[in-house]
């Protein structure tokens, strides 16, 4: 028998029905739950594909940190729900043309051809990891993939996550005038005979 595809099937018709009550449920906590639900079976395929560096990955980052961060969020804000009456037409509308995109895109991903052969454009545009994960652990294809090939794109990346992060510390950031802090360049350049004071009080 092979276990291996009945855990593939049941990873990921557990990730497709936690995804749908992510966009389904009306409750916040219970989405963020729902979510890591999603994340950890999406780390069970990726270890049955054999990428155990890109699965524990995922789960220490996005498990461990972001969504934990967002569970932790969301219960410390006081959600009111509001009963109002919108107009869901468009929002429909924009939710079936995203969904037929991203279905024609998986279509084509599935009719491509991925064995290697004389198209050079092929071998250009995607990376075999089969063929380096021969004779290489995970961390050093991913490694040398993303150093080499994606060097730009991955060192622009972690640039803008620098912007992201800078702009996020100036938003948050209240000056106020009315606020005493201690000024450590006034203090050092005090005169020495005037720190202390004697003063004579009268019997």
């Amino acid at each position: 028998m092979n276990y291996e595809l009945y855990l593939f099937y049941l990873f990921s018709s557990f990730a497709l029905v936690s995804a749908i009550m992510v966009i389904c449920l009306s409750n916040a906590v219970h989405s963020v739950l729902f979510l890591i639900t999603v994340f950890c079976n999406i780390t069970g395929i990726l270890i049955l594909l054999g990428a155990e560096f890109l699965a524990f990955l995922l789960l220490i980052v996005y498990v461990g940190a972001i969504a934990v961060l967002f569970l932790f969020v969301v219960m410390m804000l006081n959600i009111k729900i509001v009963s109002s009456k919108l107009n869901t037409w468009p929002l429909l509308v924009l939710g079936l043309l995203l969904f037929f995109t991203f279905l024609n895109q998986f279509l084509i991903s599935i009719n491509i051809n991925f064995e290697q052969g004389n198209n050079m454009f092929l071998t250009y545009l995607w990376t075999n990891w089969l063929d380096k994960s021969i004779t290489q652990t995970n961390t050093e294809t991913i490694g040398n993939v993303l150093y080499t090939n994606y060097s730009f794109i991955f060192l622009m990346s972690g640039f803008l996550l620098l912007i992201a992060m800078v702009g996020t510390i100036v938003l948050t950031m209240h000056q106020r005038s009315d606020v005493k802090k201690q000024a450590i360049a006034t203090q050092l350049s005090r005169n020495p005979s005037e720190i202390i004071r004697f003063v004579k009080l009268r019997n």
